[in-house]
């Protein structure tokens, strides 16, 4: 089988996150893609960055347009900091015969040797860079053949979606609209549990 994996705040998933998840399971064949959130510092201001069994609900909530999307929780019942590593570790033992592939953004990439262990990453999974940004490919192409003499890179671009989590949290404490952005399960759960309101 072909797996994916997808992490990130998801603070809160929105139509563009599933998009490019949509568009990874497409142009990569996956079997599965599994959407993992982060664990977020309990430092962080309440009123921005909500609990992990919400941003869990609500990524369950917007990946049932397909049955190739799941929601994995490893990362927040971990007690340690969310290094991908470990993440990665933790598919290869639950997939032990399968092959994995490990998604990131474009911006992600450049910086991608400052990871931890990036290179026992490009070991265990082939590293799948999505492009939102329109003129990057090639910088992106030029940067992922100097990676690839650690291990499997492939390149593929998704339609730009012009919206960020942060963008909709701040239009949720401002009462402006934001519905058009989000999944409608995740835009009722958003007022059914009053989240990002100041």
């Amino acid at each position: 089988m072909r797996i994916g994996i997808y992490g990130g705040s998801f603070n809160p998933v929105h139509n563009g996150h599933i998009h490019l998840a949509l568009t990874a399971v497409s142009e990569l064949e996956l079997d599965r893609l599994y959407l993992v959130p982060s664990k977020i510092s309990p430092h962080r201001s309440s009123a921005e960055y909500v609990s992990g069994d919400d941003r869990l609900e609500m990524l369950r909530l917007a990946c049932g347009v397909s049955d190739k999307l799941s929601v994995c929780d490893y990362e927040l019942r971990s007690d340690r900091v969310s290094y991908t590593i470990y993440t990665v570790r933790e598919f290869r033992r639950r997939y032990p015969d399968d092959e994995l592939f490990l998604l990131v953004g474009s911006d992600m990439l450049l910086s991608f040797e400052t990871w931890h262990c990036f290179e026992e990453i490009l070991r265990e999974c082939t590293l799948a860079v999505v492009s939102r940004c329109e003129g990057d490919m090639a910088e992106l192409e030029k940067k992922a053949e100097e990676l690839r003499k650690f291990g499997k890179i492939t390149v593929c671009k998704a339609a730009p979606v012009e919206i960020s989590s942060t963008d909709i949290r701040k239009k949720i404490a401002k009462n402006q609209k934001y519905s058009c952005y989000l999944d409608e399960n995740v835009v009722q759960y958003i007022r059914l549990m009053n989240l990002y309101r100041q």
